[in-house]
């Protein structure tokens, strides 16, 4: 699937379709140059799927928890967000007990999962953001 962001004011939309498009998955792995938007996008899904809480960038703490708000229709009742920027080896990522949040069925939301190899689970699907030269971003991933 593709959706095409020609501009910030259509990321709700586009949030809109990937959320629709999830389809009770629960592992994305967003890949990306820096400053391509995955954190911009991940918030905008965030929002789309009734989060309470804002979303940011997880860089220093690694990982995010964010809550659904309790008068909000979802279907989760809270997401994970990851950002293994800082990750400098899988076993690294162990540490954070990460085969639980895999395990959780809670979405898991993670940016710069190459730094983590082979321990993203085969399910996982893979989400790419592309920048073209008039800054019109397409988020591509199979359905």
């Amino acid at each position: 699937m593709k959706i095409t962001i020609p501009s910030p004011e259509t990321l709700p939309q586009a949030a809109a379709q990937f959320v629709e498009a999830m389809k009770g998955r629960t592992l994305f792995s967003f890949n990306a140059p820096m400053g391509a938007g995955k954190t911009t996008f991940i918030a905008a899904v965030c929002k789309a799927l009734k989060m309470e809480d804002e979303a940011s960038s997880p860089t220093f703490s690694i990982v995010n928890e964010y809550h659904a708000d309790p008068s909000g229709k979802t279907p989760f009742g809270k997401i994970f967000h990851f950002d293994f920027y800082r990750i400098e080896t899988p076993e690294d990522a162990l540490d954070l007990g990460l085969d639980d949040y895999f395990d959780s069925g809670v979405p898991c939301l993670m940016e710069w999962a190459e730094n983590i190899g082979s321990l993203l689970p085969e399910e996982t699907v893979e989400v790419t953001i592309d920048v073209d030269q008039n800054g019109v971003r397409t988020v591509s991933f199979d359905e």
